[in-house]
Parts: C-alpha cells; sequence; structure tokens
C-alpha cells in the first residue's frame, strides 16, 4: 500500500496570511510523512501532523486556540484508529500543550473514549502529557480576545482577522491503516464549557479500514447536526469516490442545514481529496514523492519532494 497523508487547517473565508497557512500544512504534512517514512503507524502520523498545526499559532489550535467569553482557553480533540475502530476524545481541556496527544492517551489507557478535564486525574496528565503552555500563548490569545480589534499580537504576521482555524489529519500507512485525528480551539468567545463537532465520534473525524478516514472542519453545530465524517464515509460505503462522497455530504449539510466546512478523505486504495463549501481550506497531502498543496477553490499546487524521508 502507497502511504499517503492529508492534513488541512480549517475552513473559513480568505485570509490576509493565507501564504502561512499553506505553509504550515505543507510542513504538517511532511511530518506526519516522515514518520511513515520512518516506520512509524498511521496514528503516529495523524498525532505528528496535528501536533505541529497545534504548535502553529496561525491556526485554532493548540497554542493558537481562540478565546472563550471568559478569555479562557478550552480546546477539543479526537483521535480514531481505523483498524480497530478504538478513539479516543477530550473536550474542554486546559493547560495541555498538545491537546491530540491527550486523546491518544485516552484512547490507550482509559477506558471510557470520550473526556472532559476534571475526569481525568493530575497524575495522568501530568506525567504523560506536557502541560505548560508556551509563554507565548497567552500574549497571542490576549491580542486575538479583543472584540473587533485586529492589532497586531505576539507575532508580526499573526492577526485576529487572519486567524485560520480548527486542524486535523487523514492517514494511510504502508500496512493498510487508516487513522484521523483532528483537534480545535473552538470558536472566538464561546461559552464556557461548550463542545463543539472536534470531538465527536462521526462528526469531527471516523476513520474504518474497510472504508477510509475523514476529518472534518467548519461551523461545529451543523457538522454535528449531519455527521459530517461519517456521512462521507457512508457515501463511500455505497460506491461513491472520496470526491464525490465529501461533494454530496457538504452539499447536503449545506442544503439541509446552511452549514459551512470542509473535509479531507482518504479511501482505504489510498484515493485522497480536500473539499470545501467555503471559500477557502488550507489543506495539503503527500503521496508517491509528490506534495501537493492548495486553498482557494480549484487551487492544486505540487512539487515533488527532495529525497525519499520526505522533507523537502
Amino acid at each position: 500500500m502507497v502511504p499517503v497523508v492529508v492534513v488541512h487547517g480549517g475552513a473559513g473565508t480568505a485570509l490576509t496570511c493565507e501564504e502561512l497557512c499553506k505553509l504550515g500544512v505543507q510542513e504538517a504534512a511532511l511530518a506526519g510523512y516522515h514518520v511513515l517514512q520512518q516506520g512509524g503507524s498511521a496514528l503516529d502520523a495523524a498525532e505528528a501532523a496535528v501536533i505541529h498545526l497545534e504548535n502553529n499559532p496561525i491556526y485554532n489550535a493548540g497554542c493558537g486556540s481562540a478565546l472563550n467569553e471568559l478569555k479562557d482557553v478550552e480546546m477539543d480533540a479526537l483521535i480514531v484508529d481505523g483498524r480497530t475502530l478504538d478513539c479516543g476524545a477530550v473536550a474542554a481541556v486546559r493547560r495541555i500543550a498538545n491537546p491530540i496527544t491527550l486523546s491518544r492517551l485516552v484512547m490507550e489507557k482509559h477506558r471510557e473514549n470520550f473526556q472532559k478535564i476534571p475526569n481525568l486525574s493530575h497524575n495522568f496528565i501530568g506525567k504523560l502529557v506536557n502541560c505548560d503552555v508556551p509563554p507565548m500563548v497567552s500574549e497571542i490569545r490576549k491580542a486575538r480576545n479583543v472584540e473587533n480589534n485586529y492589532k497586531l499580537c505576539a507575532s508580526p504576521v499573526l492577526t485576529v482577522k487572519s486567524k485560520s482555524g480548527t486542524v486535523g489529519a487523514v492517514v494511510l500507512d504502508s500496512k493498510g491503516d487508516l487513522a484521523s485525528a483532528t483537534s480545535t480551539g473552538g470558536i472566538v468567545k464561546k461559552m464556557v464549557g461548550r463542545v463543539g463537532d472536534t470531538p465527536m465520534i462521526g462528526c469531527g473525524g471516523f476513520a474504518d479500514n474497510l472504508v477510509g478516514a475523514a476529518s472534518a472542519t467548519g461551523h461545529g453545530e451543523a457538522i454535528m447536526k449531519v455527521t459530517l465524517s461519517r456521512l462521507v464515509i457512508f457515501h463511500m460505503e455505497q460506491g461513491m469516490s472520496p470526491s464525490q462522497a465529501a461533494d454530496t455530504a457538504l452539499e447536503y449539510m449545506n442544503t439541509r442545514v446552511k452549514g459551512k466546512g470542509g473535509i479531507i478523505v482518504i479511501s482505504k486504495s489510498g484515493e485522497w481529496t480536500a473539499k470545501c463549501n467555503t471559500k477557502r481550506m488550507a489543506w495539503a497531502t503527500v503521496k508517491d514523492g509528490i506534495l501537493h498543496y492548495g486553498s482557494q477553490h480549484g487551487e492544486h499546487n505540487t512539487k515533488p519532494l527532495a529525497n525519499p524521508s520526505g522533507h523537502s
């Protein structure tokens, strides 16, 4: 099986620093692909790609997460193993550098698949996850929280207006195993404790070795109403290609609940797509030694990798 990594950086409107968003997803896709080249699993690669995006403050996840109505950070994440259908999810977590890693730990160490932060022991988190938020995070988040204020924040290239969205990755490894991983900081000024689609299995993401894997982004309440990721997989079960399934599901979400968003998909055979019904969604894919990437509708750039390790 030919390994494939697809990542997204969130669906939304046009960005003033769109090139940085596209660069970030390219780097994340390469990070995941490098893990596969080193013998890692689909789960390892999906986690690595999302960690890379969580560590990039331009995206609404990890260190770039939006603030809620009380100017605090509450993050959601989900990871799904397509081989076993095992999954792990966390909601409204705080003081976690990489919620996607915590999600995987929930999947592997806890009986329950879904956890809110009060249900996880301090020792469990402290020993297995770095809880120390990078010092730059608070300044970036404070700057982004000012309503209708688009002044520059801690990084000179980042503004509230240019913020990208939820991040995710889907991966097929050489053994034919699939994985999906999605992470978000949620919507700006959300209610305390609000949980969106991202950590909901079948909504923010899904993976099944028998069919494919998907990771969604967009308006959480709309995605939950149609269980977008699982809907795409369902259409693929009925014989649609990833591209047809994504288009069909997004059109249904738009007409049924006026929902906007995007999704990345890989089939069990390695066919992939990245689709959205918004103005843009930064995405990148690595397959067969070629890096694919884009953002605007119809945009599809390619470049060969410089070496087989996946690093350009």
